[in-house]
C-alpha cells in the first residue's frame, strides 16, 4: 500500500509540472509575439512632412544658410555637420504642415546617410561658394546621384546657390557660368549671403514655389506676394535669378 501510495505520489509529482507547464509556455509565446508586434518600426517623419535637404562641400555655408533662415542668427567660425535637421512649420494647401530642413555633411565619408537623404528628400538646396570653383565642380556628382536614385528631376525642385556673394572680391564663380549650369541641370539659381542675410528667406520660398504637386508658403496665413506669385508661373522652368 505504502509503496503503490509512494509510487501514485511520485506519478502525480511528474504529471502536476507537465500540467502546469502549458500554460505558462502560452503566456511567454503570447507575451513575445505581442512584444514582436510593438516593436515594429515606424516611419520617424509624419505624413505631410517636405523634407528639404542641403548638399554642398565643406565651408560653403550650408549650415550658415539653414541657421540663418530657421534661426536668424550667424555665426563667423566653421563647425563641421555630420547631419543635422531643422523643422519649422509652413502653409501648404490651404492647411499647414512641417517643412524639414537636413543639413547634410559636406564629407564623403558617408555615402550611405546622403543616398538615405536624397531617397527621402522632396526637394534639393546644391550650395556652392562664389569663392570656390572646386566646390561648384563638387556638386556635379551629388546632382548625378539624386538623378540616379529619383529616376528624373523634372518635377523635382532643385535650387543651386552660390553663398557668399558679399565676398566679391574673392569671387571664383563668374554668375554666367553658375547660370550655365544651373540651365543645363534644369533647375533654379539663386546668391545668397548668409552673412548679410540676402536672398536668404527668398531662397526657400523660390524652391517652395517650384513645387508642383503642393501649393506651399512660408506664409502662415495663405497670402501670397506679387513675387512668390511670379514664381508660381515659372514652375517647371529653370529660373535664373
Amino acid at each position: 500500500m505504502s509503496q503503490r501510495a509512494e509510487g501514485s505520489g511520485c506519478s502525480q509529482s511528474r504529471e502536476a509540472p507537465h500540467t502546469d507547464r502549458g500554460p505558462a509556455e502560452t503566456r511567454i509565446k503570447s507575451d513575445f509575439q505581442s512584444s514582436r508586434r510593438t516593436l515594429t518600426p515606424r516611419m520617424p517623419e509624419q505624413s505631410n512632412d517636405y523634407r528639404v535637404v542641403v548638399f554642398g562641400a565643406g565651408g560653403v555655408g550650408k549650415s550658415s544658410l539653414v541657421l540663418r533662415f530657421v534661426k536668424g542668427t550667424f555665426r563667423d567660425t566653421y563647425i563641421p555637420t555630420v547631419e543635422d535637421t531643422y523643422r519649422q512649420v509652413i502653409s501648404c494647401d490651404k492647411s499647414v504642415c512641417t517643412l524639414q530642413i537636413t543639413d547634410t555633411t559636406g564629407s564623403h565619408q558617408f555615402p550611405a546617410m546622403q543616398r538615405l537623404s536624397i531617397s527621402k528628400g522632396h526637394a534639393f538646396i546644391l550650395v556652392f561658394s562664389i569663392t570656390s570653383r572646386q566646390s561648384l565642380e563638387e556638386l556635379k556628382p551629388i546632382y548625378q546621384q539624386v538623378l540616379a536614385i529619383k529616376g528624373t528631376v523634372e518635377s523635382i525642385p532643385i535650387m543651386l546657390v552660390g553663398n557668399k556673394s558679399d565676398e566679391t572680391a574673392q569671387r571664383e564663380v563668374d554668375t554666367k557660368v553658375a547660370e550655365a549650369q544651373a540651365a543645363a541641370w534644369k533647375c533654379a539659381f539663386m546668391e545668397t549671403s548668409a552673412k548679410t542675410n540676402s536672398n536668404v528667406k527668398e531662397l526657400f520660398q523660390e524652391l517652395l514655389s517650384l513645387e508642383k504637386k503642393r501649393d506651399m508658403s512660408l506664409s502662415i496665413d495663405g497670402k501670397r506676394s506679387g513675387k512668390q506669385k511670379r514664381a508660381d508661373k515659372l514652375k517647371g522652368k529653370c529660373s535664373i535669378m
